[in-house]
């Protein structure tokens, strides 16, 4: 794990909950849910990638269908357990998924990707696809520009968070390289107040 992972997951575990309670249902984010959601089959396989505390993807996807909520903060998995006592968990990384070939129909990386370094942005991709089944579905959120630094107290909380954006351009090509080809992007303003932005959300399929 680099360095920058693990000063993110640190930053996590230490602040979980100020982070659970900052972070509202957006209700785009949980649109862009309810869209995906209409185009899996019944008992669909989900994958919440860096599911932090559980909102908005493993609440809204807890029940009904197979969802697995994945994140490398033991202390966000905790959090999770709560919001989503229906959802399997696993602790792990999205630059290397603890799950087989064509484990799930859908992938979600909610404000996760975005604190991976930059020059493994390729890398989460490739594990996605890999992950994902034939005609599967891959939903996540990226930067609109090119930007890599930090937050020393990120949420008011004393604590140093670090994200890396590509560029959209950079994620385009790395989805393609991966397999993937882009079905829908949207813009939607992060409700963080001053520690939010706006965010892209890429919807893909595999090729």
């Amino acid at each position: 794990m680099t360095r920058q992972r693990r000063r993110v997951r640190r930053a996590y575990d230490s602040m979980a909950a100020r982070y659970r309670d900052a972070r509202s249902e957006n209700f785009r984010e949980v649109d862009l849910l309810d869209d995906l959601g209409v185009r899996l089959r019944p008992g669909a396989r989900i994958l919440d990638a860096g599911c932090g505390s559980g909102t908005p993807g493993l609440r809204r996807a807890d029940g009904g269908r197979g969802v697995v909520g994945l994140d490398f903060s033991r202390e966000q998995l905790r959090l999770a357990r709560d919001a989503a006592p229906g959802a399997a968990l696993a602790q792990g990384d999205v630059t290397a998924l603890p799950f087989g070939d064509g484990a799930f129909d859908a992938v979600c990386a909610f404000h996760s990707v975005i604190h991976v370094p930059t020059d493994e942005h390729p890398a989460v991709l490739r594990e996605f696809a890999r992950a994902l089944r034939s005609g599967g579905w891959l939903l996540f959120s990226t930067g609109e520009g090119a930007w890599e630094g930090s937050n020393p107290d990120w949420l008011g909380g004393g604590v140093e968070m670090r994200w890396s954006f590509p560029g959209l351009d950079a994620t385009l090509d790395a989805l393609s390289e991966a397999g993937f080809a882009v079905e829908t992007r949207r813009i939607v303003e992060d409700e963080l107040g001053d520690d939010g932005g706006a965010f892209t959300f890429v919807l893909a399929r595999p090729e």
